[in-house]
């Protein structure tokens, strides 16, 4: 099986490791740093992406460790010295670190995920911060639009063999799930993290037998509980449903049961599905449910139920488990700040002929504030000392279009940054997989319909505080000198 609890120390780029050398040798081994994860667009042109991948990232973060075989490795590279791959042999974690959530939505420019600590330490979780997030935060994110199309019908993910990788199955299966997925096809990530397995049969399965009679007859008898019969294999409405009825007929309703339902996975699924329902209501099985697959994505699932589709859940796969319509959630991980031995804090900003790649300095904070009836109506990253107060309503203004300001009165906020970390020591347990899909369900939930729209969404504003854009205005004017 996969090793959740794997160490995955040398999962990094080689520059964090030369970089990390470099660090070691102008002695900049203690120097306090602040980096910051974020996102600057969201994936398919959404609304809000899903923070995914928080346990898994813990799960590494724990069992940091530079083996010896690891160490042997980087000695035979002859790039570093031996003093610091004497330091790295005794590598312990003493960073803090803040995180949104997982089941949250984020927004592009907030820091969803920060650390602080040793320069070396910083620079050494960027790659496995990285991976971690930019994953599991886009299959989170394809598949909470793709449950959204479905209005309600159940979706399985039926992705494990399209995945690119063991990992990307595993992991994008647990992704799925939090995203609103109710189950997934996937043995080990079902077993592992406790989502419901679903599945039904190949088209090899039909092939396999002289007939296709032959074929749902054995299954039945088998699976009496559990019957869910594929009918596309060579003519839905000619052989597929009729065999599937004949079989209902002979081999379940003696037995007492009832089928559970039939799968289409090719051909004009509108069409199929309304004259399928037709033939199985008109034979005695209205109950009989009916599950459609075939490289669905929340476009084609929309499509189906508007042109009235008789379908009751979805199977989707390669479109979900991939995120092929974008399939690259784009996190980056900027430096934002360094500590001084006065414990000050010099704020640190890359800056970039594209305002979008400008980014937002210091150690800081990220806020989501609601109105009255707990919707989410925008989100204030202030500086890491500054609390948001809103017992006499708050002003908001956008970072970019100042003139743009709005008073909300009778909100609360709620700080998003989360300790994880403290001076390397966990102090945040991860709430089961189960809960954290129930949250996630409950926080999309506090978004507006507007930025929930898949074409054209409303914009979620992600301002800044006062505090904050000053000290930013002040070095972008300082730094462009």
């Amino acid at each position: 099986m996969l090793d959740i609890k794997r160490n995955l120390t040398t999962m990094t780029d080689f520059y964090e490791l030369t970089m990390s050398a470099g660090y070691f040798d102008e002695g900049y081994k203690d120097k306090i740093s602040v980096f910051d994860m974020f996102f600057r667009r969201v994936p398919d042109g959404g609304g809000y992406a899903i923070m995914v991948g928080l346990q898994q990232f813990i799960d590494a973060v724990d069992h940091l460790q530079f083996t010896r075989e690891d160490i042997d490795y980087l000695r035979s590279t002859r790039m570093f010295r031996e003093d610091f791959l004497e330091y790295m042999a005794n590598f312990k974690l003493h960073c803090n670190i803040w995180a949104i959530e997982e089941g949250v939505p984020i927004f592009p420019q907030e820091p969803i995920v920060t650390v602080e600590g040793p320069a070396i330490e910083c620079q050494l979780l960027e790659t496995l911060l990285l991976v971690t997030f930019n994953h599991q935060c886009l299959i989170a994110t394809k598949a909470n639009r793709i449950v959204r199309a479905a209005s309600g019908r159940p979706v399985m993910e039926f992705g494990a063999r399209r995945a690119q990788g063991y990992d990307a199955a595993y992991f994008g299966a647990r992704a799925a799930y939090i995203g609103g997925c109710g189950s997934t096809s996937c043995v080990m990530a079902a077993r592992d993290f406790g989502i419901p397995a679903s599945g039904t049969m190949a088209h090899s399965w039909v092939q396999m037998f002289p007939s296709e009679y032959e074929a749902f007859k054995k299954y039945a008898e088998m699976y009496p509980d559990a019957c869910v019969l594929l009918v596309d294999t060579y003519n839905v409405l000619r052989h597929g449903i009729p065999d599937a009825i004949k079989v209902f007929d002979e081999v379940l309703k003696p037995m007492g049961k009832r089928p559970k339902g039939v799968r289409i996975d090719s051909g004009d699924i509108a069409y199929l599905s309304k004259k399928a329902r037709r033939m199985l209501d008109e034979a005695g099985y209205p109950d009989c449910t009916i599950c459609a697959s075939n490289s669905l994505d929340e476009y084609l699932v929309r499509d189906l139920i508007l042109q009235g589709a008789r379908v009751d859940s979805f199977g989707i796969g390669e479109n979900m488990i991939t995120a092929k319509s974008d399939p690259v959630f784009g996190g980056v991980y900027k430096l934002a700040a360094v500590k001084e031995e006065d414990g000050t804090y010099t704020p640190k900003m890359k800056l970039s002929e594209s305002a979008e790649k400008t980014t937002i300095p210091c150690l800081k904070k990220v806020w989501r504030i609601y109105d009255e009836d707990n919707k989410a109506m925008a989100d204030l990253i202030t500086m890491a000392d500054e609390e948001v107060e809103t017992k006499h309503g708050i002003t908001l203004f956008d970072p970019v279009e100042t003139w743009k300001e709005r008073t909300y009165v009778n909100c609360t906020a709620r700080c998003l940054s989360t300790p994880i970390y403290v001076n390397g020591e966990r102090v945040y347990t991860s709430p089961c997989l189960e809960d954290i899909r129930k949250f996630c369900k409950a926080q999309i939930n506090t978004l507006w319909d507007e930025v929930k729209r898949f074409e054209n969404p409303h914009r979620y504003y992600v301002d800044l505080s006062q505090k904050l854009w000053d000290t930013r205005s002040e070095l972008l004017k300082a730094l462009s000198k």
